[in-house]
């Protein structure tokens, strides 16, 4: 029989690396759901054999219509915008939605990876670890409407854990922190700083970062645990190979590095001398704007995940070694 893994959101970011990661293994056939509209997300599935495409809209009727062959659903579709304020999208677009998969891959007995966030941790004073249990998800204070929707979710999940409750046979909510990599041209404001500033640092331009507004961080020192998109597929691919593994997983590399770090590896990549500036931190961030993110990935490590994770230096060589031409621009 057929074994079918369906990705939603599959052309997005994330997603369109997952289904390159899950059509190189072979095994299965790749279902993409997700909306093309009229930008070219289409381009991120190129390289990639996929066995069919269905509406969000259809998904559930799908589902159920290939029931004996679904294999795993991973959910990796969400409205992932931070600045947006209308919170009945997220609604709408992120819980609802994971909700419905959840009951469903529930009552079916399918496997269910989805996509949450680092952004679940606010500003980290609770600190970055995956402790599955209520009692520490209940100290979380997400910064915007998106890190909370992404948290109504693992709450959810934890508390059914917890409580001995129905679940799918194999769930697992990835707290993906600060990606980049190939597949994010289509984001716009919400590409990655490299992404973003690549073709500044393919002609020598200056790229200009926020300047820092705490005493004792430098400009640019402000850090994030920056994870190359292609890193996250492949822990991905890893749980759709392992059905026993479940739980609340960071997706990181376990090291903060800072923004200069970033955009001087970028540079490096061109073979051009990091040429930099800072502007003032914006008034509507300040207070909402993280200062440091790291990665715990004990546990997914002590899951049996072994694979090695790209400091921004390897990865950001490779992604313009690969990805990106001469100046600057998707390939």
């Amino acid at each position: 029989m057929r074994r079918i893994v369906v990705v939603t959101g599959g052309a997005g970011f994330i997603g369109s690396n997952v289904v390159g990661a899950l059509a190189a293994a072979g095994g299965r056939d790749v279902v993409v759901c997700d909306r093309w509209g009229r930008d070219e997300r289409w381009r991120n599935l190129v390289r990639h054999e996929i066995a069919g495409v269905v509406a969000p809209e259809r998904l559930l009727d799908m589902l159920e219509a290939e029931r004996e062959a679904i294999d795993a659903v991973v959910h990796m579709g969400a409205l992932s915008s931070t600045t947006e304020t209308d919170v009945d999208r997220f609604v709408r677009d992120n819980i609802q939605p994971t909700f419905a998969l959840l009951d469903w891959c529930t009552r079916a007995r399918r496997r269910l990876i989805y996509a949450s966030s680092a952004a679940v941790y606010g500003d980290g004073s609770a600190g970055f670890d995956d402790d599955p249990t209520p009692a520490f998800l209940a100290r979380l204070a997400p910064l915007n409407a998106y890190a909370w929707s992404k948290l109504v979710v693992d709450r959810r999940v934890a508390r059914l854990a917890a409580e001995g409750a129905a679940l799918p046979p194999q769930w697992a909510g990835l707290r993906f922190f600060n990606v980049y990599g190939p597949g994010e041209a289509h984001k716009g404001d919400m590409m990655s700083v490299v992404t973003r500033n690549a073709p500044l640092a393919a002609r020598g331009a200056t790229v200009t970062l926020f300047a820092s507004d705490r005493p004792g961080i430098a400009d640019g020192g402000q850090s994030r645990d920056f994870v190359y998109v292609e890193d996250c597929a492949r822990v991905v691919a890893w749980l759709v190979d392992n059905p026993s593994v479940s739980g609340l997983f960071n997706v990181g590399t376990g090291r903060a590095q800072s923004f200069a770090e970033l955009t001087a590896a970028l540079f490096k990549a061109y073979g051009r001398p990091a040429a930099i500036a800072y502007r003032p931190m914006p008034e509507a961030l300040k207070g909402r704007y993280q200062y440091r993110t790291e990665a715990r990935i004990d546990r997914l490590r002590a899951a049996g995940y072994g694979a090695p994770f790209r400091a921004v230096e390897a990865g950001v060589a490779d992604y313009v070694a690969r990805f990106l031409d001469a100046d600057g621009r998707p390939l």
